[in-house]
């Protein structure tokens, strides 16, 4: 038996609405990509086929952040991800890019375990500010791939505040907060 929670199954119906089978409600790409953003596997399938849809739901997700400006893929990786269709290269390409963002989870996970309770620099003051923005960071750097799971719901980077700058703010006051402690260490 796996470890790993069934995916969040979406059914589309004829009219292309995407239909919550848990919640018994209808959901939108945004609704779709907060699910994956929180952690959760989706699987999307037509209701009347069967066909399976969700690489092409989550390349739609990525297109239109990539279009609202949000980018994290760089041009010349665009160029390189084109090329790899047409080339030998597509059978390499799909291993290589598991393998780099299983490393980038893994590497997240690390960074923010060694920044928790169980290591004794934890205890220095001025850690808890900086491992809160460490976190911050690491969520804004990865776009929360792969979900902050190694982390405590209690321990998670606040949500952005409605009207406000979110990320930037939290850590902009998490840094004033940090360079006040290290002040009052320095005196």
């Amino acid at each position: 038996m796996s470890d790993k929670p069934k995916p969040l199954l979406i059914k589309r119906y004829a009219s292309r609405r995407l239909y919550n089978t848990e919640t018994s409600d209808y959901v939108t790409l945004d609704d779709i990509s907060q699910f994956i953003r929180d952690g959760r596997d989706v699987q999307i399938i037509d209701l009347k086929s069967g066909d399976d849809l969700t690489r092409q739901y989550l390349l739609q997700i990525i297109a239109d952040h990539e279009s609202r400006g949000e980018n994290v893929l760089p041009i010349n990786v665009l160029n390189d991800l084109v090329r790899s269709y047409t080339t030998q290269a597509t059978s390499v390409v799909p291993e290589f890019l598991a393998a780099s963002f299983e490393m980038l989870r893994d590497g997240q996970s690390k960074v923010l375990a060694n920044m928790t309770q169980t290591n004794p620099m934890s205890q220095m003051p001025g850690m808890e500010a900086m491992r809160a923005q460490q976190e911050a960071f690491v969520k804004a750097m990865t776009g929360g791939i792969g979900g902050l799971s190694g982390m405590s719901a209690s321990k998670q980077p606040k949500e952005p505040r409605e009207g406000s700058g979110g990320d930037l703010d939290d850590i902009k006051a998490q840094l004033a907060a940090l360079q006040r402690q290290l002040t009052k260490m320095g005196k």
